[in-house]
């Protein structure tokens, strides 16, 4: 599902199911040695993915850390993400030469619960859900939005190396299966204001993805 909506020059790879614990190395351990087994069965997949997604580039099998906000540390040259909901788990990667950054992110494809959009959402963001939602009722498009800002932030941290608000970034979504997201906040490191990307249901699962490709 994720390798759809990702340029050829990113690698993934996806899980329905959970890879088996002896999949992580023992520098990955001590990461969720009090973890729930929820959270435990997530971590161990999502590495176990971006393991796969890196063989894919001939990037031998390493380590890969929790670093700052629980983002993974990607081996030396490499940039990437990992996404985890309830049955699906996916990690999508690229060389540091070719891309400046990678988010992915995926969700059930259920409306949000009520009291989360408005703490996610512009005013003007809600008119247009609701737009969409007289065009297309089939669709969550609340959801949508969602999953699209989680992409937008997994592309800024690595860069921006500090914390990005829901309301910090607008997300204008197409039908079509893409969106743009305008930051709202300028930083140097991002070099650009404005980040396409796109997404996709399937499976009663919504992904979205950011590639920032390398100038």
């Amino acid at each position: 599902m994720i390798d759809a909506i990702l340029p050829s020059w990113v690698a993934s790879a996806e899980k329905f199911g959970d890879a088996p614990e002896e999949t992580l190395f023992p520098e990955e351990r001590p990461f969720i040695s009090r973890a729930v087994d929820r959270r435990r069965r997530e971590f161990v997949t999502g590495r176990h993915c971006a393991r796969l997604a890196l063989a894919r580039i001939g990037v031998t099998p390493a380590p890969i850390p929790r670093g700052e906000r629980g983002a993974p540390v990607w081996p030396a040259g490499t940039v990437g993400s990992i996404t985890h909901c309830s049955g699906y788990r996916a990690a999508a990667v690229a060389p540091a030469d070719v891309a400046r950054a990678v988010g992915i992110d995926a969700e059930p494809h259920e409306p949000l619960p009520d009291e989360v959009l408005p703490t996610i959402a512009s005013p003007e963001e809600i008119a247009a859900l609701r737009v969409m939602g007289e065009a297309d009722g089939a669709v969550c498009w609340d959801r949508i939005l969602f999953s699209a800002k989680e992409s937008v932030y997994k592309v800024w941290f690595p860069l921006a190396g500090r914390w990005l608000d829901f309301s910090e970034a607008v997300v204008d979504i197409e039908p079509s299966g893409t969106f743009r997201a305008r930051l709202l906040v300028a930083d140097p490191a991002i070099g650009t204001n404005d980040l396409p990307g796109r997404w996709t249901v399937s499976d009663r699962l919504i992904a979205t993805s950011i590639a920032l490709p390398r100038p």
